[in-house]
């Protein structure tokens, strides 16, 4: 339970440290959340098979794991579909060009927010099957959750032109990835023979996040060869950690 909460803090202070450094940038390239992004997509995308689908695999075989991959799917799906979008954006009484801004970052925090469920379950549900591959896993969520507190703090303060509350927003979207991982860790230690169904459950959901919020994301802007640079660097790097 104690290498748990030290997993989950590590990814929660990650992602607290990456909306700090908000408060330090005045300008990010257009190319660096979509740089950023890419990688995350590249290490959710690995550590999905290494770390939770493979290990559910050799645990309970591959019909518990293949009903765990859709259930995970639907499981986003049905959080996904309950969170308002652009809708509810257009409702605020701006400006066009502050209505579009606020759309973007809006979907940008809602994709991490998101996607750091499934990540706070990868890494709890990991630690619970294998302590090693357990922090591998945090390890490069870690890294990865850096950028993207980045991109939750970022944005809205170059919109709102304020400090705090962007910064405690994306300290939020860590703290939510603290509370899976505790949740996923604690659930599937105590159930034991749910731990294959828990793995394939928390890898479906990555890989649903990855193909259907991070990619389609970095991909709709014109710097391909540097998203495509980004996932090829996250690949890497969540390969060689859980294979060392």
């Amino acid at each position: 339970m104690e290498e748990l909460v030290l997993a989950g803090t590590f990814v929660m202070l990650a992602t607290a440290f990456g909306s700090i450094l908000g408060a330090f940038f005045k300008r990010l390239p257009d190319w660096g959340l979509d740089f950023s992004m890419a990688f995350s997509g590249g290490v959710m995308l690995v550590a999905s098979f290494t770390s939770l689908i493979l290990p559910s695999i050799e645990i309970g075989g591959s019909g518990i794991t293949l009903l765990g991959i859709v259930t995970g799917f639907f499981v986003i799906y049905l959080i996904e579909w309950g969170l308002p979008h652009e809708d509810y954006i257009i409702r605020f009484n701006r400006g066009n060009i502050e209505k579009e801004k606020l759309k973007g970052i809006f979907l940008i925090v809602s994709a991490i927010i998101i996607h750091n469920i499934p990540e706070g379950m990868a890494v709890g549900v990991s630690m619970v099957s294998d302590t090693d591959k357990g922090w591998a896993t945090a390890i490069a969520i870690g890294i990865q959750d850096i950028p993207e507190g980045l991109a939750v703090s970022l944005p809205l303060i170059m919109l709102t032109g304020r400090l705090w509350i962007p910064v405690f927003i994306g300290f939020l979207s860590g703290f939510s990835e603290f509370v899976f991982t505790i949740l996923g860790g604690f659930t599937f230690s105590v159930f034991s023979f749910l731990l294959p169904f828990g793995l394939s459950v928390a890898g479906g959901a990555m890989i649903y996040v990855t193909v259907k919020e991070v990619f389609p994301q970095v991909y709709r802007n014109r710097h391909e060869t540097i998203v495509t640079a980004g996932f090829l660097v996250g690949l890497l790097l969540m390969l060689y950690l859980d294979t060392t």
